[in-house]
């Protein structure tokens, strides 16, 4: 299989002319790393969560690493979270000196399982640290009410659902800590990037510190320092890029919307791929995610990935069940001990799927799975 067409990502990310030219203004002020653009998106976002303190930082990894630590996690502590995310969601608990402890997703939502989540409490587990997988949200009633019931907090791993709400309520307007990515391929970029929404100001300013290397500076030129911080602030001709994207990001959810039911509207279900929920009003698609049926494969997903690459269509992984990597088998964790995530990261694949998409790539996109799946069946 081969196409004429241009080649199709996964994801393309949509920068416009004035946000070209923003980052190019911010280039040429002379101010280019952490300043006046980082403090008017840290305030943009905070205005658009209700007036929640909001954070910069140079990724979503380290606004996690810093949630935990702001929550006083460390050495001896548990936190529950999910093996279907990607490998920063453990790293963070291991880089706090802390466990993470796996609970198997939902196969309905491919989320954490909450009814397991809080079978798997401990006396030692101080967080917990769920993942909105694609952008469709955790129940976070169900979540809130668990974590109230056993006095722990909560770090969400939001990093995929900027845009998307539970019960009407923006994800990041309420909660605990939220952490949020900009990384290049989600649905609002500053290239590389993210932040922390937090509940208040005090935890705000530790948080300043934590990001630069545990700082403070005094208006008479003099500086402490009475914690350990790293370095993670993020630059200004980033900001600028996430100041542009912002003004965009409603329109962003909107079309990801419009493609994901154009997904469902041509994707052929006798293939017997397993198709994501069909959640239109919370989740904001930050991808289409079929499960492709391995046993109908001869080639398994590499040769289905290599077709449809072929026919100049990208493909993702996102993402292999985390605990088979070899860091966490060292760490105890067995094939078989999460069935559900298992079965997900063997099948999953990413299909295209960005603002700038036309109607008919979506249909193309169908087609082009249709010939994948056919022509690599068991016969």
């Amino acid at each position: 299989m081969s196409s004429s067409l241009p080649f199709l990502p996964f994801t393309r990310p949509s920068i416009d002319e004035a946000t070209i030219n923003s980052v190019a203004e911010t280039l040429r002020s002379g101010w280019i790393t952490t300043g006046p653009k980082c403090r008017e998106l840290e305030a943009a976002l905070s205005a658009r969560f209700g007036g929640r303190p909001v954070r910069l930082v140079s990724s979503a990894t380290a606004a996690m690493e810093m949630a935990l630590r702001l929550a006083g996690i460390g050495p001896g502590d548990e936190v529950i979270t999910t093996p279907m995310s990607w490998v920063a969601t453990a790293n963070v608990v291991l880089t706090v000196g802390a466990t993470p402890v796996f609970v198997d997703a939902d196969a309905a939502t491919r989320n954490i399982d909450l009814d397991r989540m809080e079978a798997a409490i401990t006396p030692r587990t101080k967080a917990l640290l769920p993942v909105d997988l694609a952008g469709a949200p955790v129940d976070r009633d169900r979540l809130y009410a668990i974590a109230k019931k056993h006095q722990l907090r909560v770090i969400e791993d939001a990093a995929q659902s900027i845009g998307a709400n539970w019960g009407g309520r923006e994800i990041g307007s309420f909660g605990d800590l939220v952490s949020i990515s900009f990384h290049a391929n989600k649905n609002l970029t500053t290239a590389e990037g993210g932040c922390l929404v937090m509940n208040t100001e005090a935890e705000a300013r530790t948080f300043e510190k934590l990001r630069l290397q545990g700082v403070t500076r005094f208006p008479d030129g003099t500086m402490d320092v009475d914690l350990l911080g790293g370095k993670a602030n993020l630059t200004d001709v980033a900001a600028a890029i996430g100041l542009g994207q912002l003004k965009s990001l409603d329109g962003f959810t909107a079309r990801r919307r419009e493609l994901a039911r154009l997904y469902f509207q041509h994707f052929d279900t006798r293939l017997g791929c397993e198709l994501p929920a069909a959640e239109f009003e919370r989740a904001n698609w930050h991808m289409f995610q079929p499960l492709l049926p391995l046993e109908r494969l001869a080639g398994g997903r590499p040769r289905f990935i290599e077709a449809m690459k072929q026919g100049g269509i990208g493909v993702g992984v996102h993402y292999p069940a985390m605990h088979l990597f070899t860091l966490f088998r060292q760490r105890g964790c067995r094939p078989g001990d999460f069935p559900v995530s298992e079965h997900i990261g063997a099948r999953t694949v990413t299909l295209p799927l960005f603002p700038a998409m036309r109607d008919e790539d979506v249909k193309r996109v169908c087609e082009a799975v249709a010939q994948a799946i056919g022509s690599d069946a068991v016969r």
